[in-house]
């Protein structure tokens, strides 16, 4: 048997020689036999002498002819075969089957490391036949070392992902030579500080600051007037309900309000409501209101953002407790798989894009029902939200003009289009030939408007550019003190103190408020006279969802049927 497995080693699966019928034979006198030399022979001629060849390797070549029974491998010594013989051919066969399993075993360690090595050697080559292609955590490491910069990122992040061309993307500066090899790959890196950088996935919604005033300026010059400036907006208007598939409006159903039992506190009341919006779809909040209504009086949709604890927080129950104190109505309500929307569908439905469709939607259908009721003044109908429920609120006030006033916190941005779905989730930003969310909330004017921005977010430069546009087409109407900018430069994305203050003086202001009401003797807000209610307690269909009616649908693939469009081409 010859052995020929490139750098394995055979011994451990194959006789050490074969050749001339001498050390394959066991010796039966203390030295080779001629009976060794004879079983040798005849296993050359019957083809049993092994050959090892690792590549086109077949297995009939290291297998005898026949070992059926222990027959035809071996000789006969007397016309039959002698005892010996059988005990020799047993063992031999035994022998080549331990040979045949090991070798195979081998075989494939050694095709497989072959094969990686084939592979290894193919990314390492660097031509066009091979696109000069990279592993992306080499070319990571590369940019790492040439720039002297830190890159953060995990192994799911880089694992399995390749840049062509990998070497031709490197350019003298590091920001473009990151943005050439991780473009194609829809991936971008956020810079934390100099030198350090974080790898993140493509952020449509999130532009560079000057991309984003760049692409408003441009917005700006379709218009320099009133007249058009209405037409601009005018185009946009049905556009947006086209976009959301609201258009037409889903039909409304019969069912009346579900209304808990009312609570009482100190110049305030709260009872929860639960409206249908779609058949068997519900949008839930809890309503608060002053104790003694005379007359009509004002009404404030309080959308809750993407805050924890949703509607149920303290400053949530505080800010909407407050306008009550002050005379109007607050309704602060669950968006779409939120808060207590979650009895009927998961978390992650909320990052889907129907989210903003029927979000939206419930914000219809609240101002339907909230408009008929005869306590609500419908001039002076508000709405404000922080976050998320800010982009919410821009929306609404763009496609309703039952709402009379609007005050986005934290929210409106040039720049920056809502990191969640249900802000940006379907093609409202198309309209128009392309809008923006500063664009959106123009067109509350000449409606009153508050921006309420700070210095930890996206909404850090709305007074150096932003707030100015607004300005420019609220002058379009005469109307340049209806608009206004709370700016916050030391504070974060919350609806803190200082931007609920804010609020409630604009609601004041506008909406003929008592302040006196929420106020101590030095004129300083009150807030500490607000109960802050446990969870469950803002519930509308009980701890564990008991109440849910029968008629509710559970499951996202049960709301798509009711919109036979949405994922469609």
């Amino acid at each position: 048997m010859t052995t020929t497995c490139l750098d394995l080693s055979m011994h451990s699966l194959s006789l050490s020689s074969l050749r001339g019928g001498t050390t394959a034979c066991p010796d039966f006198s203390g030295k080779q036999s001629n009976l060794s030399r004879e079983i040798a022979s005849v296993d050359e001629k019957s083809s049993l002498a092994v050959t090892t060849t690792c590549l086109g390797l077949s297995r009939q070549s290291i297998t005898s002819s026949s070992l059926r029974e222990g027959t035809t491998a071996c000789p006969d010594f007397s016309g039959k075969q002698s005892h010996l013989g059988n005990t020799y051919c047993y063992g031999y066969q035994k022998l080549i089957l331990e040979i045949n399993n090991r070798y195979f075993k081998y075989l494939g360690i050694f095709l497989t490391a072959y094969l990686l090595n084939v592979i290894n050697l193919s990314a390492q080559t660097q031509n066009t036949d091979n696109l000069y292609k990279k592993p992306l955590i080499d070319v990571l490491k590369e940019i790492q070392n040439r720039f002297k910069v830190q890159i953060k990122y995990s192994v799911p992040q880089v694992k399995d992902k390749w840049v062509n061309y990998a070497d031709w993307r490197f350019r003298a500066d590091v920001d473009q030579t990151l943005a050439n090899v991780l473009t194609p790959l829809d991936m971008k890196v956020n810079k934390e500080k100099p030198g350090v950088y974080k790898l993140k996935d493509y952020e449509y919604y999130r532009w560079e600051v000057r991309d984003g005033w760049a692409y408003l300026d441009n917005l700006a010059s379709k218009y320099h007037d009133k007249t058009s400036w209405e037409k601009r907006k005018d185009s946009i208007k049905p556009q947006l309900y086209q976009a959301l598939q609201l258009s037409p409006l889903p039909e409304k159903p019969n069912s009346k309000a579900i209304i808990t039992s009312k609570r009482v506190f100190d110049g305030y009341a709260v009872e929860n409501i639960a409206l249908e919006i779609l058949p068997g779809v519900w949008i839930n909040g809890s309503l608060y209101k002053p104790l003694n209504i005379k007359g009509k009086i004002p009404l404030v949709l309080s959308p809750d953002g993407h805050w924890e604890k949703q509607r149920y927080r303290a400053d949530c129950q505080i800010r909407c407790a407050t306008i009550a104190r002050m005379g109007a109505m607050a309704f602060s309500y669950d968006l779409f798989a939120w808060g207590e929307s979650m009895l009927q569908f998961k978390y992650e439905d909320h990052r889907r894009s129907l989210a903003q469709t029927v979000q939206t939607l419930g914000g219809i259908r609240i101002l339907d029902y909230f408009s008929s009721l005869k306590e609500i003044d419908t001039n002076r109908v508000g709405i404000s939200g922080g976050s998320g429920a800010g982009s919410h609120s821009i929306l609404m006030t763009a496609i309703d003009a039952r709402i009379k006033l609007s005050a986005p916190v934290v929210a409106m941005s040039s720049y920056f289009y809502g990191g969640c779905p249900c802000e940006s989730g379907m093609p409202i930003h198309q309209c128009g030939g392309g809008t923006d969310n500063v664009e959106l909330a123009a067109m509350a004017a000449p409606r009153p408007q508050l921006l309420v921005s700070d210095g930890g977010d996206w909404t850090a430069h709305t007074p150096e550019h932003d707030f100015p546009y607004l300005q420019k087409i609220y002058s379009y109407y005469v109307a340049e003190d209806k608009v206004e900018n709370v700016h916050l430069p030391t504070e974060k994305h919350d609806f803190g103190i200082n931007k609920r203050i804010a609020l409630y003086d604009f609601l004041i202001k506008n909406f003929k408020l008592n302040g006196a009401a929420v106020k101590d003797k030095a004129g300083k807000y009150d807030e500490s006279k607000v109960t802050i209610e446990k969870e469950n307690t803002l519930y509308v269909f009980g701890d564990k969802g008991e109440k849910l009616p029968k008629n509710a649908i559970i499951g996202f693939e049960n709301l798509e049927k009711l919109f036979p469009f949405y994922g469609t081409k």
